[in-house]
């Protein structure tokens, strides 16, 4: 049996080999000298570092002799080259596809890999390597977004208690869609620096006591108020009810729920997250009173938005009541579905063209729609 001694091949600490004993070593070719050969290059370059790119050459010398290497070798090799500004690009990216105790200490601080390099190891390595891509500090919103696409539970959770993750709006909303069905989320969610008020109240349906009150207390809301709105939805309010024949009872249906949303209006309690769950539940009247009630519209104004051909007012709608432009797209999707596809397809994707003031877009809207207020039109 060959014990490998995991030390440069300078007997002194602190100081780079000498050229000499590397050469030496190099001219070795048992694998103790090999693998005392790799760490001393690195030693070497941890005193020298190479300037600019790191030769073809050298690269190569990496390469093979980490091939060679034994497991207990490249695992020193990943920790020493986990920080090296220096480092092979190649060789680190060999490292962070080996085994997950050589690969967590490169995936999880080496500045060397760039989003491709995490793309790929998401895509080709273990869970174990996934999880240390979603741990990595400030991953970016591409990497993110690939995590939240796999949708693994256990992945999902390192990326959700990653607090310096770069994630969307979009990327957030996805996460507490997520954590309907994955109970390991909803914790890290609440604390979620990211997380904004619609999407609290979202999260707050499915989450207990405990993180009830945390999500009331940072939002400031009123917790009766919004459990009352809660249990409403739970009795048959926002959830679909039995088909019946369109008659008397859709008036009815119509009028209960202008009656719960002036109910939610008068606690306070009114948001842009009921009006995404209510249109989420089927339930287009809610829609469009909470549209009507939150942004100081008529019921018909709205109804006209959703029967235009064109999406525009209905983008206007929703940016006035605070509908982030994310989260539009798909709500878009789902309205289109409950409304005879409408509001149709014509004209450009006015919500890509950037942010919108609130006043703005409620200008906006008045004018598409026929505002009574001629000067409207001229503040657009």
């Amino acid at each position: 049996m060959v014990l490998v001694q995991l030390v440069p091949a300078s007997r002194t600490a602190g100081v780079a080999p000498r050229p000499s004993d590397l050469l030496a070593l190099a001219h070795n070719p048992s694998t103790e000298a090999r693998q005392r050969l790799l760490l001393g290059v690195v030693a070497l370059c941890d005193a020298c570092p190479p300037t600019g790119e790191v030769s073809p050459v050298l690269s190569e010398i990496f390469l093979t002799l980490a091939r060679q290497a034994e497991r207990e070798v490249r695992r020193v090799l990943s920790e020493k080259l986990a920080h090296a500004e220096w480092a092979p690009a190649a060789l680190i990216n060999v490292l962070a596809l080996d085994e997950i105790e050589i690969a967590r200490p490169i995936i999880e601080s080496s500045s060397i890999l760039q989003d491709d390099d995490l793309l790929r190891v998401l895509i080709e390595a273990s869970l174990e390597h996934q999880i240390a891509v979603a741990r990595r500090p400030k991953i970016s919103g591409r990497v993110a977004d690939a995590v939240i696409e796999k949708a693994e539970p256990a992945v999902l959770m390192a990326l959700t208690s990653n607090r310096t993750a770069e994630i969307s709006t979009e990327g957030v909303r996805r996460l507490v869609e997520h954590s309907r069905r994955i109970a390991g989320l909803r914790g890290p969610l609440t604390r979620h620096p990211l997380l904004t008020e619609a999407l609290a109240e979202q999260l707050y349906q499915w989450v207990g006591t405990a993180l009830r009150q945390a999500i009331a207390a940072r939002f400031n809301v009123d917790e009766q108020a919004l459990a009352a709105a809660v249990q409403d939805a739970v009795e048959g309010t926002i959830h679909p009810a039995p088909v019946e024949p369109p008659s008397a009872d859709q008036g009815d249906r119509d009028e209960m729920e202008r009656r719960l949303i002036d109910k939610l209006q008068s606690a306070g309690q009114l948001r842009a997250g009921l009006l995404i769950r209510a249109v989420r539940e089927k339930r287009l009247s809610l829609f469009e009173h909470g549209l009507a009630t939150l942004g100081g519209f008529t019921v018909s104004q709205v109804r006209s938005a959703l029967a235009a051909p064109t999406p525009e007012a209905l983008y206007y709608a929703c940016a006035a009541v605070g509908i982030d432009r994310a989260v539009f797209p798909t709500l878009l999707v789902e309205l289109r579905k409950l409304n005879e596809s409408l509001p149709g397809d014509q004209g450009e994707a006015v919500w890509l063209r950037g942010a919108l003031s609130q006043g703005s877009a409620v200008r906006a809207f008045k004018v598409l729609v026929g505002s009574d207020h001629p000067e409207l039109q001229a503040a657009v």
